[in-house]
């Protein structure tokens, strides 16, 4: 058996002790066993998903990072600050929601539990969506003017 830098409800949630689980996310070797070592392709898949959610909040940064930077002025006062400071904002919950949902997946799987479902990705859908849309509006508007 190997060691688990797993946790098991949400992390940011009453029922968690959430420097404990900082401390198992940064040092693994000293969690203790839970439950069967899973199949490792399972364990590898699960971190190409976790790799895949990283990507994403990464860009959502970058993201970001572009809009302050390299926008010019839109039409509506603090527009462009307030795209970029949404898009850091999401960017950096992407990444600590990738690795909380790891972390209990790979719980799970060594439990031999459900996998734990999550309502994230509609949710993040749903924003990204917003934004467009919010985005789209503003467009219309500045051309309207000219």
């Amino acid at each position: 058996m190997t060691k688990s830098a797993c946790c098991g409800p949400a992390f940011w949630t009453s029922a968690v002790n959430n420097q404990q689980v900082l401390r198992e996310w940064f040092d693994p070797e000293k969690t203790p066993t839970v439950g069967r070592t899973p199949d490792y392709r399972f364990s590898l898949a699960n971190e190409r998903t976790f790799l895949a959610w990283i990507r994403t909040g990464l860009a959502l940064i970058a993201g970001g990072l572009a809009c302050a930077q390299f926008l010019p002025p839109l039409p509506i006062t603090f527009l462009r600050e307030g795209l970029a400071i949404a898009l850091l904002l999401l960017g950096s919950v992407v990444a600590l929601r990738a690795v909380d949902h790891w972390a209990r997946t790979e719980r799970a799987m060594r439990l031999g539990e459900e996998l734990p479902g999550s309502k994230f990705p509609a949710i993040l859908a749903m924003v990204v969506a917003l934004g467009a849309l919010l985005l789209i509006i503003t467009v219309l508007i500045n051309a309207a003017k000219e």
